[in-house]
């Protein structure tokens, strides 16, 4: 799945081609999706000029003069930029037609993503105002962090992927932040002390920033706006290695369940 890394790489890289463009033709060729793409919306936003590019948790944020484009990429969506007049492939659902002649395309196999408009500030549609704060937003921070961890018994890993609590901190950059401050993913999260909150802040900072740097993580069939794979995961250290070496002392990563998702950890390094 797409992550905070991948969705911000997205949009850094289809932002020099849609800000100050105008919308020609919004062209729905599936409304199908996870939810399906009201009827009026192509109608709507015909016309408009792109304004500006944002990105709120995983969501791509399209500010236009009336009203903002809110885009999931699912599961295993991309948005592309291409000529407007290239073929369709399989599983392109969505174009966004602008007036430079280039096309923002949507694909997406698994049709998991999905398209919606808020014509009041973006921050206040139902999918995005219980959300919280941004990993990389000064108000995640030490003490905020260790004061939602007081009284909680869920493991800090399934802490972190809650998006009410922070969000874009999925399966992979959980498992590496938490590697990174030496804290093994099933430890409850009421018992870290305000240290081991700083280290994690840190952590997650540190590993979001440096996928960002690089790309993302390519996994599956995700790829960048330019069609170019992410190169984070040749910097793994332990997502999906178990058996493997850890890279910094040698002990065998081990693999383990938590509810529907899989975690990685070193014994030896973290605690």
């Amino acid at each position: 799945m797409p992550e905070l890394p991948e969705v911000e790489t997205t949009r850094r890289g289809v932002e020099p081609h849609a800000v100050g463009r105008r919308i020609v033709r919004l062209a729905v060729h599936e409304s199908r999706l996870r939810w399906p793409v009201a009827k009026g919306l192509a109608r709507k936003v015909a016309g408009q000029r792109i304004r500006a590019t944002g990105r709120r948790a995983k969501y791509l944020l399209f500010e236009l003069e009336s009203g903002t484009l809110l885009l999931h990429l699912g599961m295993s969506g991309s948005l592309r930029v291409l000529p407007a007049a290239t073929a369709r492939k399989a599983h392109d659902h969505i174009d966004f037609v602008l007036d430079s002649g280039q096309s923002l395309r949507f694909n997406d196999p698994r049709r998991f993503g999905s398209l919606h408009y808020a014509s009041g500030p973006a921050d206040e549609h139902p999918l995005l105002i219980a959300l919280g704060p941004e990993p990389l937003h000064s108000r995640f921070n030490r003490d905020y962090l260790w004061s939602i961890t007081r009284r909680r018994r869920v493991a800090i890993k399934q802490l972190l992927m809650n998006s009410h609590l922070v969000v874009g901190v999925g399966n992979i950059y959980a498992s590496e932040a938490l590697f990174r401050a030496r804290i093994r993913p099933q430890r409850q999260a009421r018992g870290l002390s305000r240290a081991e909150a700083a280290r994690l802040v840190r952590a997650v900072r540190s590993v979001l920033r440096a996928a960002i740097r690089v790309g993302g993580t390519t996994l599956r069939d995700y790829v960048g706006a330019d069609g170019a794979a992410g190169y984070f995961r040749q910097k793994l250290f332990v997502y999906e290695r178990a058996g493997a070496a850890c890279r910094i002392c040698r002990t065998p990563v081990r693999h383990l369940n938590q509810g529907q998702r899989s975690s990685y950890y070193c014994p030896s390094c973290q605690k």
